[in-house]
C-alpha cells in the first residue's frame, strides 16, 4: 500500500460523471477545473460504535463517493457549489472560516476538512479555491457521506496549497477536524476513506492508526439496503450521548479497579490497564455496573466529583442536559462488539468450512447488541434486517451510526437475485415513497479503493 493518496492522469474522454462535473464547473465559473479529488463512502461490516472507545473495526470502502472539481487562485476566497440543486452555494474568506455547529449544513462539513488541513499545516494565507462538489453517497444513510465530504475537502485543500501528507496523516487530521462540527467520532470513517484498497476489507486499528487487509471469503456478496430513515448525527445528541456514556462507564470501571480514572477516557484503556481479556472485562462489567440507568447524582457520587466537574470535564456541549446514563448496557455492547470484530477477522483468515455461517452469526449478534444494548437502531431498520434474513441472508445488521440509514447483509452468491427481488417486493415496493427510492437504496457492493486525486487532462 502506497503511503500517499493515489494520483491519476485524467483520460481525454473521462468517465461520464467526471465529464458532467467538468462541464458543470466550466459553466459555473467560466474556467476549467485544475484538478479533481474523490473520497469514498464506506460500509462497516462489523464493529459499530467502538472506534471512539479505542477498538478495531472492520469496514470496506464502497463505489459511491464524493467527487470535487477544483480550481485555484490568489483571491483568498473559497467558493463552494454542489451539483445537487437542493444544496446552496457558499462563499467564505479563507482567513475567516467559521463552522456553525448548530446548523450542520453541507458546506460546514467541507469547511471542516479545509480548516483541519489549515490548522495542521499552519497555512496562512490559504489558496483561494473554486469548487463544485458531486456526491453519490445517500445522505444520512450510515454510509459515511459526511465524513467522505470532510476527507475530500481535506485532500482538496492539501493539493490546492501544494502540500503533501500521507494517507495516515490525512485520516488522522480529518478525524479530528470533523469534531469542529460537534461529532465526537473515533476515526473509522476517515481512516477507511484514505486507507482503503480495491478487493479487500480492512481491519482498522487505532493508537497508532494502521490498516490490515481482510480477505472476505468466496461464496457470498454483501448487499446494502437503506431503510430510508435519515439521521444526521451532528444534528442529534444521540451519537454524542453514547460517546459520553462510554466515557463515564470507563471512568467508573477504572475507579473500581483502583486505576487513575481521571486520565482514562476509553473503555479499551481500562481493559488494557486492568490487564484483562475482553471476556474477563465483560465479567468486570457485570460485577461493577448495574443495569438500571445512572442519574447525574449517582455518577457524581460514584466518581466523587461535583455537577460542575461532570459538565466541564466529562460531558460534551450537546449532552449537558442529559439526566440518565446507561453505563452497563453501553459497556457490554462495546466489549462484546470488540470481541466479535476479532473473531470475524479470525474466521476470514482461517476460512473454515463453515466460514460464511460463522460470519453471519457474528453479524446477527452485532445487530442484536446494537438494537438491545446500544439502542441505536429504529423500528424500520429492525424490520428491514428481519426481511433480509427471511430473504436468505446469512447475516444482516445495521451499519453506521444507526437510528436510521442502512443495513448490510451477507448473502450466498447464488441467492443474490432472489434476495434482491424479495427485499424489493417486501420492503420497498408496497410504499410509494420507498418505491421511488429503491434503485439507489438497494445494491450489491464490493471493496473499493481509497481517496484519490485526478490531475487535469492535457
Amino acid at each position: 500500500m502506497t503511503s500517499h493518496p493515489r494520483k491519476f492522469k485524467l483520460l481525454p474522454s473521462g468517465k461520464e460523471r467526471m465529464q458532467r462535473l467538468k462541464e458543470a464547473f466550466q459553466e459555473k465559473y467560466g474556467e476549467p477545473a485544475l484538478f479533481y479529488a474523490c473520497a469514498p463512502g464506506r460500509v462497516n461490516l462489523i464493529g459499530e460504535h467502538i472506534d471512539y472507545c479505542g477498538y478495531a473495526v472492520l469496514p470496506m470502502a464502497i463505489e459511491q463517493n464524493i467527487l470535487a472539481a477544483v480550481s485555484v487562485n490568489n483571491t483568498n476566497t473559497i467558493h463552494l457549489a454542489n451539483s445537487n440543486g437542493k444544496y446552496q452555494d457558499f462563499t467564505v474568506a479563507s482567513d475567516s472560516i467559521a463552522i456553525d455547529r448548530d446548523n450542520p449544513q453541507w458546506q460546514y462539513y467541507f469547511l471542516c476538512g479545509v480548516k483541519g488541513i489549515q490548522d495542521q499545516l499552519g497555512l496562512s494565507p490559504l489558496a483561494g479555491m473554486r469548487c463544485v462538489v458531486d456526491g453519490t453517497i445517500p445522505a444520512s444513510s450510515g454510509l459515511s457521506s459526511s465524513s467522505a465530504l470532510v476527507c475530500c475537502a481535506g485532500l482538496v485543500t492539501m493539493e490546492a496549497n501544494r502540500q503533501a501528507l500521507s494517507k495516515v496523516e490525512l485520516a488522522e487530521v480529518c478525524a479530528k477536524c470533523e469534531r469542529y462540527i460537534g461529532t465526537e467520532g473515533g476515526g473509522m470513517d476517515q481512516s477507511i476513506s484514505f486507507l482503503a484498497e480495491e478487493g479487500t476489507a480492512k481491519l482498522i486499528e487505532f493508537n497508532p492508526l494502521r490498516a490490515t487487509d481482510v480477505r472476505l471469503p468466496d461464496g457470498a456478496v454483501f448487499v446494502i439496503a437503506n431503510c430510508c430513515v435519515e439521521m444526521n448525527k451532528a444534528a442529534s445528541s444521540h451519537f454524542n450521548i453514547r460517546v459520553v456514556e462510554c466515557r463515564i462507564a470507563a471512568k467508573v470501571l477504572a475507579k473500581a479497579g483502583g486505576l487513575e480514572w481521571e486520565r482514562l477516557q476509553k473503555l479499551r484503556e481500562v481493559q488494557e490497564e486492568l490487564g484483562l481479556s475482553l471476556e474477563e472485562v465483560l465479567g468486570r462489567v457485570e460485577e461493577v455496573l448495574h443495569p438500571e440507568p445512572y442519574s447525574r447524582e449517582e455518577v457524581c457520587s460514584t466518581l466523587g466529583i461535583t455537577p460542575q466537574q461532570l459538565n466541564e470535564s466529562i460531558l460534551s456541549t450537546n449532552t449537558q442536559q442529559v439526566t440518565q446514563f446507561k453505563l452497563y448496557q453501553r459497556a457490554r455492547h462495546v466489549y462484546g462488539e470488540a470481541a466479535r470484530v476479532l473473531r470475524f477477522k479470525s474466521v476470514c483468515d482461517s476460512t473454515p468450512a463453515d466460514a460464511l455461517v460463522q460470519l453471519g452469526q457474528l453479524m446477527n449478534q452485532s445487530h442484536q447488541s446494537c438494537r438491545d444494548l446500544y439502542e441505536c437502531s429504529c423500528p424500520q431498520l429492525d424490520r428491514l434486517v428481519d426481511i433480509c434474513l427471511q430473504a436468505g441472508a446469512l447475516g444482516s445488521r445495521l451499519t453506521g451510526a444507526g437510528w436510521g440509514g442502512c443495513s448490510v447483509s451477507m448473502v450466498p452468491s447464488e441467492k443474490t437475485q432472489s434476495f434482491l427481488r424479495t427485499v424489493r417486493e417486501t420492503y420497498y415496493l408496497p410504499v410509494a415513497r420507498l418505491a421511488a427510492l429503491e434503485k439507489q437504496s438497494l445494491f450489491v457492493t464490493k471493496p473499493g479503493g481509497g481517496a484519490a486525486i485526478f490531475t487535469k487532462d492535457k
